[in-house]
Formats: C-alpha cells, sequence, structure tokens
C-alpha cells in the first residue's frame, strides 16, 4: 500500500469516527475525550504534513507539465520558421539550403511530439492526484471538524461535572443548617432550648403550687377565726 493510500484511508477512518458510540462505550468518557483530542491532533498533524508533501508532489508534476506543453509550442514555432526558410531558399532556387532547413523542421517536429507526449502522458496522472489531493483534504477538513466536536464535547463534559460537583457542596451546605435534619447543629442547638424552656415552665410550675399551699393555709387561719367570733357572739347572748 503506497503512502498516499495509507494517509487516505487514515483520514477517512477518523473522519467517520462516531464520537457518540465512542463515549457510550467509555468508562470514563472525559478521559476517554482527552486521549481522542490528542489522537486527533497528533493524527492531523501528521495528515497535513502528509498532505502538504503530496500537493508539494502535484505542484511540481504540473510544474513539468506545464514546461512540456511550452517546450512542445517553442519546438512547433522553431519548426514553423524553419520550414518557412525552407520554403523561400526553395523558392529563391537555393535548394540544397532548403533541403537543410527542411530537415531541421522535421528535428524540430520531432522535438514537439515527444514533449507532447510527454504532457498527455503526465495528464492522468495529474487527474488522478488531483482528486486524491482533493479527497485528502476534504478528510483533513472533516478531521478538524471531529477535533472541534471533541473539544467542545470535553468542555460541555468538564462544564457538567464541575456544575454537578457545585451542586453537590450546595447540597451538603445547606444539609447541614436543615432544621428538619435531627443531625444538624442546628437541629441540636433548638433542642438544648426546648429542654431548657421545659425546665424553667417546671420551675414555674413548682413556685405555683407552693403558693397556692401558702394561701390555702392562710385560708384556715381566716376560718378559725370566724368560728371563735361566732361562738363568742353565742354566749354573749346566753342568759345570764
Amino acid at each position: 500500500m503506497s503512502s498516499k493510500q495509507t494517509i487516505l484511508g487514515r483520514v477517512t477512518q477518523l473522519a467517520k469516527a462516531n464520537i457518540h458510540a465512542l463515549l457510550d462505550q467509555a468508562e470514563d468518557p472525559q478521559k476517554m475525550l482527552d486521549q481522542l483530542v490528542r489522537d486527533y491532533t497528533e493524527n492531523i498533524g501528521e495528515a497535513e504534513a502528509a498532505i502538504a508533501q503530496t500537493i508539494g508532489n502535484l505542484r511540481l508534476m504540473e510544474d513539468d507539465h506545464r514546461e512540456d506543453v511550452e517546450s512542445a509550442a517553442e519546438w512547433g514555432r522553431k519548426a514553423l520558421a524553419a520550414s518557412q526558410k525552407a520554403d523561400a531558399l526553395r523558392a529563391a532556387g537555393d535548394t540544397a539550403d532548403a533541403d537543410k532547413f527542411d530537415n531541421l523542421a522535421k528535428v524540430a517536429l520531432g522535438r514537439q511530439l515527444d514533449y507532447e507526449k510527454e504532457a498527455e502522458t503526465a495528464e492522468p496522472t495529474i487527474a488522478a492526484q488531483q482528486q486524491s489531493v482533493d479527497k485528502l483534504k476534504d478528510g483533513l477538513a472533516k478531521m478538524r471538524d471531529k477535533l472541534d466536536e471533541l473539544r467542545r464535547k470535553r468542555d460541555e463534559l468538564v462544564a457538567r461535572a464541575k456544575a454537578a460537583q457545585a451542586q453537590t457542596q450546595v447540597h451538603d451546605a445547606l444539609k447541614s443548617i436543615d432544621v428538619m435534619d435531627p443531625t444538624s447543629e442546628v437541629s441540636r442547638f433548638e433542642e438544648k432550648v426546648r429542654r431548657e424552656e421545659a425546665r424553667v415552665r417546671g420551675a414555674e410550675e413548682l413556685a405555683a403550687s407552693s403558693l397556692d399551699a401558702q394561701f390555702e393555709s392562710l385560708d384556715d387561719v381566716a376560718d378559725d377565726a370566724e368560728v371563735a367570733a361566732r361562738l363568742a357572739a353565742l354566749k354573749s347572748k346566753a342568759p345570764a
């Protein structure tokens, strides 16, 4: 297999790569994308160098073809000039010199024919080479598009991973201050406050019950005084 065919095959294969399918099969998509970016970048660099060489070879062939065409035209002009000179000499009666210039015209025509054959032979090769260069350029453009897609996918994945990490951090932070979470600091502090409030209420109830008992004892003293007063009144009404 020629170098050109190898390059074309590699470019075509990479350009047709299904990134989504590759990601679906990957255990770590981000690492795979990083590796793919490196591989594509390396292969694009190699393809660019090879394609540049291929284009350079094509331009050399085109230069040679152009020189052959120009040389054929130049020898055609020389053949014409020699033929015209021979005709003029022959018209003047100088047959010997006329024959010499006719021979020169024949030589020039032979050279013209050689260059035309060279140019004609090169034309199919140049056309085929141009088609290959066009395919290589197209494949390279697709590879560059794939590389851009890979980079976008990688950047998107990294951004999503960072967003998910940030959401996790926010969730953890909110969880630490969630009043409904019995393990949170706020809930523990609230429970401490509630116990203190209950203790205060208990002390108030205890103080209230003691005060009621004191008032009840006062009521007993008042009743005894009333009974004594009423007894004294009864005695004062008794007959002498």
